[in-house]
């Protein structure tokens, strides 16, 4: 598990293109404090598996899975990456609880100006809009973020500078892709109410229910 807070911007350093798999080599500092092969490292809010290190490098497989959901696939050479280890037991939940496993990919419609915050305005695929709400949490790029707007197949957040300096959002522009994971609890919330995938049924599990009950 993860918090969404990045803990460095690292640099991809080399790239081993397969039709179904990328090996990633990416230079970095902090994360690799502590870390051993084996261990979990957002990329990009993508979790990835440590298969080899150096002192200033780790090396990760991505699967065709997640080079389908995620922009991981479209990464070369010099990109700069969003990077977090996981989450150490005890420590602090800085963001909110983010698994790394990416639902799909959003795209940068427009960047504004609100006093000294940058809003963001993503368009998101239809079927990501139950799950998106206004208040509640998103990780974009592995970036703990708060929804402040919602329209129709589209979200907007507020953008302290020191996220977008600290970031890899500070280079992005209208038209990029970005990750996305929509906000676990409302998932499993969803999948108790309203059931996934084609035949799904309701476990009878409804909003007033949870609501009785303190949720």
């Amino acid at each position: 598990m993860f918090t969404g807070i990045i803990e460095e911007l690292g640099t991809v350093t080399h790239l081993d293109r397969q039709p179904d798999s990328i090996q990633l080599t990416i230079q970095a500092e902090k994360v690799l404090e502590g870390t051993q092969l084996g261990d979990s490292i957002a990329v990009n809010g993508v979790c990835l598996t440590v298969t080899a290190m150096t002192d200033s490098s780790f090396t990760a497989d991505v699967m065709h899975e997640t080079m389908r959901r995620s922009s991981l696939k479209d990464l070369r050479t010099g990109a700069s990456v969003n990077l977090e280890r996981a989450m150490a037991l005890g420590g602090r939940l800085g963001g909110h609880i983010v698994s790394g496993h990416v639902d799909g990919m959003g795209h940068i419609s427009r960047i504004a100006t609100d006093g000294i915050a940058r809003v963001i305005t993503i368009s998101i695929p239809k079927e990501m809009e139950p799950f998106i709400v206004e208040k509640g949490s998103i990780a974009i790029d592995g970036i703990s973020l708060t929804v402040v707007s919602v329209g129709s197949s589209q979200f907007s957040v507020s953008i302290i500078p020191h996220t977008m300096s600290h970031t890899t959002l500070l280079d992005k522009h209208p038209g990029a892709a970005v990750n996305l994971e929509t906000d676990i609890i409302g998932k499993y919330v969803h999948s108790f109410t309203v059931g996934s995938g084609a035949g799904s049924k309701s476990s009878g599990l409804t909003m007033e229910t949870l609501l009785q009950h303190g949720f």
